[in-house]
Formats: C-alpha cells, structure tokens, sequence
C-alpha cells in the first residue's frame, strides 16, 4: 500500500530529526564538547542529568500553565476536562501538555540512567539531548495546528535522542551481563 502525502511528509520529518538524534549522540559521546572526565563521580554524573531534567521541566510546566489559563478565562471549561466537554482550544491544549508529558517523563528517566551507566566522558549527551529536547518542543508546539506532518521534526527531536539513548543504554547493560 503506498503511502499517503501525510504520511511521506511524517516520514520525512522522522528522517531528519532521526539523522539530527544520532548525531547529537555521536557527538556527545566521542567530541565530548562540554570536556567531562572519567574522574567525575556518580553523585556529580547524576546532577548533571538532574540539572539537564530541568529543560524538559520548563517544557512541561509552560503547557500546564497555558491549559491551566485557558480554562481560567474560558467559561465553557473552567470546570475541567473531567466535569465539561472541552472547547477545541482546550483539547488542543491537553494533547499538547500530554504529549509532553509523555515526553518529559521518558527524557528524565533516560538522562538519569545514562548518567549512571555510561561512562563519565559520555555524559555529553545528556544536556545536549536537553537542549534539542527543548528546540524540539519549540518547533512541536509552533507547527501542531499545521499537522502531522509539520510537527513531526518537533515531535522527533524530542523523543528520538530519548530513545538512541535508552538503546545505547540497554545495550550496553546486556554487554556487561554476557562480557
């Protein structure tokens, strides 16, 4: 079945902000640009990752705080999505704060275990994959009225650094259990 316009335009969008999240990563890992060093401690590498969460952080707050002023100044959903149907504007708003939810969550938990798990001159990636989380969610709450296909680089620079690291991570966890 061939693909849709819509679809091909995701796909594309999914191809460079795939292409952008490796090498984000290469680049954390083996040029090292923020000049860590093997002699940092655990407590030390996850503070940097705590630190590197607070990116996401403001991401997430800024969408609870707009859902949060719609409904204030909206009569129709002041009540909240449990107790009123919601206006488009408030739906659209929720999508937006759940995804970033989503988001932000997988991005923290990722940070915090790469920074225990690899080693010190690889720590790189996080605050670099914190800054691109952050570009990523610029562009994804600019272009999510335009579409799937608009959003996706936004929606791709967020989540795919997450996941190359989750990779990188389980994998080098299995690499340690048959080493």
């Amino acid at each position: 079945m061939p693909l849709t316009e819509k679809q091909l335009g995701v796909l594309k969008g999914m191809i460079i902000g795939a292409s952008i999240a490796l090498c984000i990563v290469l680049l954390g890992c083996y040029l090292n640009p923020f000049g860590y060093q093997e002699s940092l401690n655990r407590i030390d590498m996850l503070g940097i990752a705590i630190l590197s969460c607070l990116i996401p952080a403001v991401f997430l707050a800024a969408s609870i705080g707009r859902l949060a002023k719609h409904r204030f100044f909206t009569p129709e959903d002041i009540d909240g999505g449990g107790l009123a149907k919601g206006t488009k504007q408030a739906k659209l708003l929720q999508s937006l704060l759940q995804n970033t939810f989503e988001q932000t969550l997988l991005a923290s938990i990722v940070y915090c275990a790469w920074s225990v798990v690899m080693p010190a001159t690889w720590l790189s990636v996080v605050p670099l994959a914190a800054l691109t989380f952050g570009l990523g969610r610029i562009l994804f709450f600019r272009n999510y009225k335009n579409g799937a296909a608009p959003r996706a680089v936004g929606f791709t620079l967020s989540f795919y650094p997450s996941i190359i690291m989750l990779i990188g991570i389980v994998g080098v966890l299995i690499w340690r259990q048959i080493s």
